[in-house]
């Protein structure tokens, strides 16, 4: 066992509780950039904005790859660090941190060359392709850096530096905060760049970001130092992350799929189911940002025990987590059922879509407890190598559970069959993913 593996030893409780809280202030800090993207654009005019919903999905698709590469960095160093072996940790991080910077290389690259056949395949009107190549193309530069930022944190994150990593993601979203006015619409002797400023805002954050990423990084027991991977087995240890962040890159991607897919089928419901919708999901992502912070601390807890063969302590961390989601879970179903109404006073005043988003809150929050056990099962799971199974159930959650149940229920009861799916999705789903994850880390082979 390492004396730098800290994981390994003492209150596994405790170590929940200090590698979840930066993750909430991290969580927090990333999603008010969306917010801040969203205030500045809209400020352009509707043809920004609408350009924007179709530039949205893509960067989710792609950031989902990047998060899949962090997973699977963190997994196969958090082992290492746990079993000891820091030599191999060290190569690991190294090749994971080149791996992620080489694909964000041709993630870019890829991304600038087939920009206006991948919009246009997407229905992308022909007056608002100027638009989204405005924003695509300085977005497309800021891959590398973006990949690179995760595989950096994949580091931070597999040796247990919650703090490091929730400053990362802190810095990226000041850098937001700060440039997203100036150079959107223009400020202190910077011309306005439209919609395009909001992409090099993305890049030069991003940017930001990777520096004091590289710098803490050389503050731990894994520093950055590229020659090290020349001194490792590097087909294998690519295969190794591979394994991991394939499954997890396609698991991140699976949910805002099947959510697009729900708001589609909701359409035909009105604009007011639509937009009840769309206002409770921005509060849904606000109020569940602990169990999303949870699922991101749980790689490290459970990665360093598995790889100490300290099974109990992985499984106990995990039996932890989850009692906190459903307790978390059912809390916050019990508030928003009742102040489902006074909550949407925030987002509208108009009393069709406050009823939508009281409508949603009565049904869909009492399937957040799931939720957060589907997702805590998934950083599980992932933190031992077994990322397929992660894929498998989000997967089964949403073709399986979430799609049929609201294609079958929606001709009687409307808007309400929707939020009924995924309600269904998160307490079956989360329940499997619960059953499974218990099973995996009860056993070795």
């Amino acid at each position: 066992m390492s004396e730098t593996a800290r994981l390994t030893r003492g209150s596994i409780r405790g170590h929940l509780v200090t590698q979840t809280l930066p993750m909430v202030v991290a969580s927090a800090a990333l999603m008010s950039v969306g917010l801040i993207d969203a205030y500045f654009v809209g400020q352009l005019g509707s043809d920004e904005l609408a350009a924007m919903s179709f530039i949205f999905p893509v960067t989710i698709a792609l950031a989902s790859l990047g998060v899949g590469v962090m997973v699977g960095v963190n997994s196969v160093v958090a082992r290492a660090v746990g079993a000891g072996d820091m030599e191999q940790a060290g190569r690991q991080s190294n090749v994971g941190a080149l791996f992620a910077l080489g694909l964000g290389v041709a993630m870019g690259a890829a991304l600038w060359l087939l920009t206006d056949p991948l919009f246009r395949l997407l229905q992308a009107p022909a007056n608002l392709m100027p638009l989204i190549e405005a924003y695509m193309g300085p977005f497309a530069l800021g891959m590398p850096v973006l990949l690179l930022q995760m595989g950096l944190n994949g580091v931070l994150r597999a040796q247990g530096e919650a703090k490091r990593t929730s400053a990362v993601a802190v810095t990226y979203a000041a850098a937001n905060w700060v440039l997203d006015p100036l150079l959107i619409t223009g400020g202190m002797g910077i011309p306005a760049l439209g919609i395009a400023g909001a992409a090099w805002a993305t890049t030069l954050g991003y940017l930001f970001a990777v520096v004091l990423a590289m710098w803490l990084v050389q503050g731990t027991d894994l520093p950055v130092n590229p020659m090290l991977a020349r001194k490792a087995r590097v087909g294998k240890s690519l295969r190794e992350i591979a394994v991991v962040a394939a499954p997890a890159s396609f698991s991140n991607a699976i949910n805002p799929i099947g959510l697009s897919v729900l708001t589609a089928l909701l359409a035909s419901q009105g604009q007011d189911a639509v937009a009840g919708y769309g206002a409770a999901g921005r509060l849904q992502s606000f109020a569940t940002v602990p169990l999303l912070a949870l699922s991101a601390s749980i790689g490290a807890i459970v990665g360093q025990n598995w790889g100490a063969a300290q099974e109990d302590r992985a499984r106990r961390a995990f039996f932890e987590a989850g009692v906190f989601c459903v307790g978390y879970g059912l809390v916050l179903a019990v508030v928003l059922f009742a102040a489902g109404e006074w909550f949407a006073g925030f987002f509208t005043e108009d009393r069709a879509v406050v009823t939508e988003f009281a409508r949603y809150m009565r049904i869909a929050a009492w399937g957040y407890a799931g939720f957060g056990l589907l997702i805590v099962a998934n950083g599980a799971l992932n933190a031992i190598g077994k990322a397929n199974w992660s894929l498998g159930q989000s997967c089964a959650r949403v073709f399986l559970v979430m799609l049929p149940v609201a294609w079958v229920l929606r001709p009687v009861w409307g808007s309400a069959a929707i939020y009924t799916a995924e309600l269904a999705a998160n307490a079956i789903g989360g329940a499997l993913a619960a059953f499974i994850a218990w099973r995996m880390l009860g056993r070795r082979a």
